[in-house]
Formats: structure tokens, C-alpha cells, sequence
């Protein structure tokens, strides 16, 4: 645990597994081989890499490296203005790479992510924003820094779940970023990301728990048929219906997290975002931003 900040979810790395048989071990090699090379060209690339069409191009070859597709939206943020707050489910190391490799985005992330092998250098390098979970007391600096890039036109994506789960329905999302948003006057954007194999629900990505980032790596060089989906859905505005960030983050989960019945609950306080109920104003009572680009289907995916 690294301070107060942190969520314990109920995943372990004994949740990861794979859902079709491996690819070969001689697969397995070659994908290693095309992967280091991807790693090694995108750290070479320097302070360059912090270029969108660079990152984008790195994070695209590392997953083609991996064996592993990206279908699904084309574009996370909305129009002209303020920047947009993207909130996502976190599932894996995997999510850092499917997101820039769809819309290069500032990243907020948690300090311990800058030293992951691989993932680490490359978000530090994109221009990630960092969190030291272990002092709250910069909980405000870290919500008004979010917002004043927001104000900018730059647009963060964030994970509010905190931590990692192997499936995109578990978990909830904190709600201190989306107070940025409503400071900044800016729409977010709930993205889910899911895993599959071909078409059959995966977990093999997962990266929970006490799990290493060998021994993830591994299980997803030997995965076969692997994709990662992302959905992009319709923009919240908060600023329709006076919305406070508990109402925000409540309608933001139940679409990214599936439209289950969703508990954003953080300090003393909850509102449950449950179908049919009163606690939170329905999501269709929003005003979509702007329309979303429609997802291709999956007998037409666009991989990337």
C-alpha cells in the first residue's frame, strides 16, 4: 500500500488467464524479438516522442509488436475549447499504449507507473503528470493542475478506479478529477476498454495484484487473437443541470463501467447511480457534447 490514497481490488494475478489455447513458443519468440526492437526505437526517439504523431506511431508498432489489435473508436476528445477529461477502466499496462495509440492524450497516472520497465519510460517521456499518492494533502494542487490544462485546450485522461481489476464491469471511480472538469468548464468523456480474444472475453491482459511486469508480459506474448476495444462514449457536460462531481463521476462510471449499478464513493460520502433510481440525474438527461463516431462493428473492425 503507499498511502491513503490507495484502493484495494479484490483481483490477483490468479485472475489473469488466457482464453484460447497459446500461440507457439516460436510465436512467442518472435513477438519478444519485434517488441524490444519497438521499445528500443521508441526510448531512442528522445524528447521527440513527446510529439502526437510520434507517440501515437510508438504506441501503435509496440502493440502491433505484441500481437495485439485496437478496434473500436477513432477519437477520445470534443471539438474546440476546453481540453477533454477522458476517464477510463484500468485493467492493465496495456490501457497506456490502446489509448495513445487511438488519440495521444496527456496521461494523469499514479508516481509508481513512471518506474515500470517499458511503460514507465514511455509515459515519462509522453509528458505524463504524476501522482504521489502517499501525501493527499496535494490532492487540491494535483485537481487545480488538471483543470489549468484543461482550461488550456489539453486534453487528460485519467483511471479514477485507482487501481487495476481484470474485468472492465468491476470497481468505481473517485471523484476528486472530475472536480477539474467543472472548474475548467470542460465535457468528459467516459472510455471503456475491454479484452478480448477472438470475441471471447479475456483476462489475460490483466496486470493486478502483486503481479510483475514480467510476469504479464509474458502471459500477453503468448496470447492469441488479442484485442483490446475501445469505447468511446457520448460526452457528459457538466455544466447541463448544475451537476456537482459526486453526480459527475456517478454517471461517468455507469457508462464506462458497463451500466451496472455504480457506487462513486470516496471520504464520508456516496450517491449510487443505480438504474431507475433517484440518487443521481439520468445519463439521457445529458446533453451529448458532440455525437460520438460510431464504433464499427465487429464483422468490420478497424484495427489499428
Amino acid at each position: 500500500m503507499n498511502g491513503p490514497w490507495d484502493v484495494r481490488s479484490d483481483c490477483t494475478p490468479d485472475c489473469a488467464a488466457h482464453a484460447l489455447p497459446r500461440v507457439p513458443a516460436a510465436h512467442i519468440a518472435r513477438r519478444g524479438a519485434a517488441f524490444a526492437r519497438s521499445v528500443r526505437r521508441a526510448l531512442t526517439d528522445g524528447e521527440r516522442m513527446a510529439e502526437p504523431g510520434r507517440l501515437r506511431t510508438h504506441a501503435r508498432a509496440l502493440l502491433d509488436a505484441l500481437g495485439i489489435h485496437v478496434e473500436g473508436a477513432d477519437s477520445l476528445t470534443v471539438g474546440d475549447g476546453p481540453g477533454t477529461l477522458v476517464v477510463v477502466n484500468h485493467i492493465s499496462w496495456l490501457d497506456i499504449l490502446a489509448l495513445l495509440a487511438v488519440e495521444p492524450v496527456t496521461l494523469l497516472a499514479k508516481r509508481e507507473v513512471g518506474g515500470w520497465p517499458v511503460v514507465g519510460g514511455l509515459a515519462r517521456r509522453a509528458g505524463t503528470h504524476f501522482i504521489d499518492r502517499t501525501h493527499p494533502r496535494r490532492l487540491p494542487h494535483t485537481v487545480r493542475e488538471v483543470s489549468e490544462l484543461l482550461g488550456a485546450g489539453r486534453s487528460v485522461a485519467v483511471f479514477p478506479q485507482a487501481t487495476t481489476w481484470c474485468t472492465a464491469e468491476a470497481g468505481t471511480f473517485r471523484r476528486a478529477t472530475f472536480q477539474a472538469a467543472i472548474d475548467a468548464g470542460a465535457p468528459v468523456r467516459p472510455v471503456t476498454l475491454g479484452y478480448t480474444q477472438q470475441g471471447l472475453p479475456s483476462t489475460v491482459a490483466a496486470f493486478c495484484g502483486e503481479d510483475t511486469f514480467a510476469g504479464s508480459l509474458r502471459r500477453v506474448l503468448a496470447a492469441r487473437a488479442l484485442t483490446v476495444r475501445v469505447t468511446a462514449h457520448p460526452a457528459l457536460t457538466p455544466w447541463d443541470g448544475g451537476l456537482d462531481r459526486r453526480e459527475l463521476a456517478a454517471l461517468a462510471a455507469r457508462a464506462a463501467l458497463g451500466g451496472r449499478p455504480v457506487t462513486a464513493a470516496t471520504g464520508s460520502g456516496a450517491v449510487t447511480a443505480a438504474r431507475g433510481s433517484g440518487a443521481a440525474r439520468p445519463a439521457a438527461a445529458l446533453r451529448p457534447a458532440v455525437p460520438v463516431p460510431h464504433a464499427p462493428s465487429r464483422d468490420a473492425p478497424a484495427h489499428v
